[in-house]
C-alpha cells in the first residue's frame, strides 16, 4: 500500500534547489547586462508588473493576450514563481457550483451576498466616494456576482478541477444575517495551490517564448517613477543571483541598479504577513493586545515593502487595521521559511480551551469564527490555546493547510486520497510524532501533566479540565443538548460531505475506545492583509482625493484583494486565491485597454 512519504517531499524540495542553481546563471546574466537599453523618452515595455505571485501572473497573462509587451519583476528568484498561492490548499469560493449541486447543497447569489455582507461588516463610508469601504463594497458585490457566475466556467475552461466534496469553512457566529457561510462553499482544487498557479504560469511562459513577456527576477523595486502626476516606471536594485529553493529566504545583496519605463505599472506584491513588526504596528485594538509570540504562515519575502513605496507615489492605503490571522497554528517541525507555521483546518469536534484550561464558548468553536476566537485568545493574556481531542477525531477531522501537507491532493493521487478512509493521513501522524505542539497520553492525568510540561508552567488544573470534559461528554447521550458545539457536530453530520470526510461520529472525549487522548497547543499564525491600496473596479490606484493615479494599478493582497478591502473585517474563506484571480484579471484587462493604440 502506497503512503505519502518523507522521501517524496524531500525529492520535490531537492528538485527545486537544483533548479534554483541552474537558474542562478540566468539571473547572473540579467545582473551583468543593463536591464534596459531604450533611448530617452521611450518605454521599455507597454506595462510593468511588480510581483510574480498569482495576481501578477493573471494580470501579465491578460496583458500578453491583448498583445502588450510586459516586464514581470520580482525580488525573488525564478523558483518562487507563483508566490504564496503555490503553498496554498487551493481553496476557492464558488456559489451554486456543480460540486455543490452534486452534494445536495442549495446555494444562490442572494444567500452568498447576505453572508458576505454579514461577514464583512462594512461600516466606513460605503456611500461616500471618499470612504474607506466605498470601493471595497463595490468590489465585494462584483466578486460575489463573479463567484456566482463565470468564475467556475472560466477556471474549468483553463483545466482546473475540484474535489467533489465541498468544505464548510467559517460556519459563523450564530445569526442568519451575521458572520459565516450558511452552506458549504469551500472548493479544494484538484492539485491544490500549484494547480491554481499552473494555467497562468503556462500562459505567461508561452508569452515569454513569443517575446511578449520578459522576466526580471531578482529585481527589487524601491521607487515608482512619477512624471507630471503619472506613474511612468520603476527604479530599484538588482540582487545577486540566488539558488534558494521555493520559500527559502534569498540573499538581499545588491549587485546593480535598474530603471525601467512603461505607460502603466501594476503592483501585485502581496501583503505583510511575514513582517511581524508591521503586523503589530497595524494591529487593531478590537483584537486585543498584539501577541508577543506568533508563527508565520507565509515566506519571508512577504514583507509589505511595496505598500509604503506606492503610498509615497500618491497611492491611498485604506483599512490597514484589517487583517486575517489564524488561531490554530502549529510550529513546523521541518520549516521552509523562518518561524514557519502550518494551520490545522479543523472539523467541529475538538474541545477548545484557553491557556489556563477554561473552555471557550460559542462562537469560539473549531471552524466557526476565526477572528472572534482570536480576540478571545488575546483577551486571556496568552498567545496560545489548546485543543483537547482524540485519535478518532484527528483521524477524520484534522487537515493541514498547504500544498506540501496534502500530497494526495497536490499530486492528484487517488489511491493516497482514498487511504484517508482507513488511516490517519500521514502528514497528520508526522506532526503528531515530531511536532513540538502535540501531547499524547492514554489517561487524562497523563495528558494534563504533558500539557503543563510543554508550556513550562502549571496553568492546567486536572480537576477543572476533567469537570468540563465530563460535562460535555454527558451531552453526547442527550438528544436535547444545550451544548452549542454538540449541536454543531450534529448539524455537520447532517451534511453528507462532512459525514464522508470531515466529521467524526459523535463520541465522548474520555471514551477509551476513541483514544489515545491528544492535546494540541495552538499558536497564532500570521497570514493575510485585508486592507491595502484603494482601487476602483478597473484596478486603478486612487490617491487621497479619490482620483485615479494615471498609469498605476494594483491587484491581489496589496490591494486588499480589490478596492482596499473586499473582505471587510472578515473572510468567508476560499476567497483569497479568488481575489487574486479576479483583481488580477480586472487590472490586466484595464491596463491592456489603457495602452491600446
Amino acid at each position: 500500500m502506497e503512503h505519502p512519504s518523507e522521501p517524496a517531499a524531500f525529492t520535490r524540495r531537492r528538485a527545486l534547489t537544483v533548479a534554483g542553481g541552474v537558474l542562478a546563471g540566468a539571473a547572473l546574466a540579467q545582473a551583468t547586462f543593463p536591464a534596459f537599453a531604450a533611448g530617452a523618452g521611450s518605454s521599455d515595455a507597454d506595462a510593468i508588473v511588480i510581483g510574480h505571485g498569482l495576481a501578477g501572473l493573471v494580470a501579465t497573462a491578460e496583458l500578453a493576450a491583448a498583445g502588450r509587451k510586459v516586464l514581470l519583476l520580482d525580488q525573488e528568484p525564478e523558483a518562487g514563481l507563483g508566490g504564496q498561492a503555490f503553498w496554498s490548499f487551493g481553496g476557492l469560493f464558488f456559489v451554486d457550483s456543480p460540486e455543490q449541486r452534486l452534494m445536495g447543497i442549495k446555494d444562490s447569489q442572494e444567500l452568498a451576498w447576505q453572508d458576505w455582507l454579514g461577514t464583512a461588516g462594512f461600516d466606513r463610508g460605503i456611500t461616500d466616494p471618499s470612504g474607506q469601504d466605498h470601493w471595497a463594497h463595490k468590489w465585494a458585490e462584483a466578486y460575489v456576482d463573479f463567484a456566482s457566475g463565470e468564475k467556475h466556467s472560466w477556471l474549468a475552461g483553463l483545466g482546473m478541477q475540484w474535489f467533489p466534496i465541498v468544505g464548510w469553512a467559517e460556519r459563523g457566529g450564530g445569526l442568519a444575517d451575521g458572520h459565516g457561510n450558511s452552506v458549504p462553499r469551500f472548493h479544494v482544487t484538484w492539485g491544490t495551490g500549484p494547480a491554481v498557479v499552473e494555467p497562468f504560469e503556462k500562459k505567461v511562459r508561452a508569452a515569454v517564448e513569443d517575446g511578449k513577456v520578459t522576466f526580471r527576477f531578482r529585481h527589487r523595486v524601491d521607487d515608482l517613477i512619477v512624471t507630471n502626476g503619472a506613474v511612468t516606471g520603476v527604479r530599484g536594485k538588482v540582487l545577486e543571483p540566488s539558488s534558494a529553493a521555493r520559500g527559502k529566504p534569498s540573499s538581499r545583496k545588491v549587485v546593480g541598479d535598474f530603471e525601467l519605463s512603461a505607460p502603466v505599472v501594476i503592483v501585485t506584491s502581496g501583503g505583510i504577513g511575514a513582517n511581524h513588526d508591521l503586523v503589530r504596528q497595524n494591529w487593531p485594538a478590537r483584537l486585543g493586545t498584539p501577541p508577543k509570540s506568533m508563527i508565520t504562515g507565509v515566506p519571508a519575502h512577504v514583507d509589505g515593502r511595496m505598500l509604503a513605496i506606492t503610498q509615497k507615489a500618491g497611492g491611498r492605503i485604506v483599512n490597514p487595521d484589517r487583517m486575517w490571522h489564524y488561531t490554530e497554528g502549529l510550529k513546523n517541525y521541518d520549516p521552509i521559511w523562518p518561524d514557519h507555521g502550518i494551520r490545522i483546518l479543523p472539523g467541529p469536534s475538538s474541545m477548545w480551551f484557553d491557556a489556563t484550561g477554561k473552555r471557550f464558548s460559542s462562537p469560539d468553536i473549531p471552524g466557526y469564527d476565526t477572528l472572534h476566537t482570536l480576540k478571545s485568545i488575546t483577551d486571556t493574556g496568552y498567545d496560545y490555546s489548546w485543543f483537547v481531542t482524540t485519535q478518532k477525531i484527528i483521524a477524520k477531522e484534522f487537515a493541514l493547510s498547504g500544498s506540501e501537507q496534502n500530497p494526495d491532493l497536490t499530486e492528484k493521487n487517488v489511491w493516497k486520497l482514498l487511504s484517508r478512509i482507513w488511516q490517519t493521513p500521514e502528514p497528520i501522524e508526522r506532526f503528531k510524532e515530531k511536532g513540538e505542539d502535540f501531547v499524547v497520553a492514554t489517561t487524562l492525568p497523563e495528558l494534563v501533566a504533558g500539557m503543563n510540561k510543554l508550556t513550562g508552567d502549571d496553568l492546567i488544573d486536572l480537576a477543572g479540565l476533567q469537570r468540563q470534559i465530563e460535562a460535555r461528554d454527558r451531552e453526547i447521550a442527550n438528544p436535547y443538548t444545550k451544548d452549542a458545539q454538540v449541536m454543531g457536530i450534529r448539524n455537520a453530520l447532517a451534511y453528507p460531505g462532512d459525514t464522508l470526510s470531515r466529521t467524526a461520529s459523535a463520541h465522548r472525549i474520555l471514551d477509551t475506545g476513541a483514544g489515545p487522548l491528544i492535546a494540541v497547543r495552538l499558536n497564532i499564525l500570521t497570514r493575510k492583509t485585508l486592507g491595502g491600496l484603494q482601487t476602483d473596479l478597473s484596478g486603478r490606484v486612487l490617491n487621497a482625493s479619490g482620483k485615479p493615479i494615471n498609469g498605476l494599478y494594483a491587484a491581489g493582497e496589496v490591494a486588499g484583494f480589490g478596492g482596499g478591502g473586499v473582505h471587510g473585517y472578515r473572510s468567508l474563506e476560499g476567497t483569497f486565491l479568488g481575489g487574486c484571480l479576479f483583481s488580477g484579471r480586472a487590472a490586466g484587462r484595464a491596463a491592456a485597454a489603457a495602452t491600446a493604440d
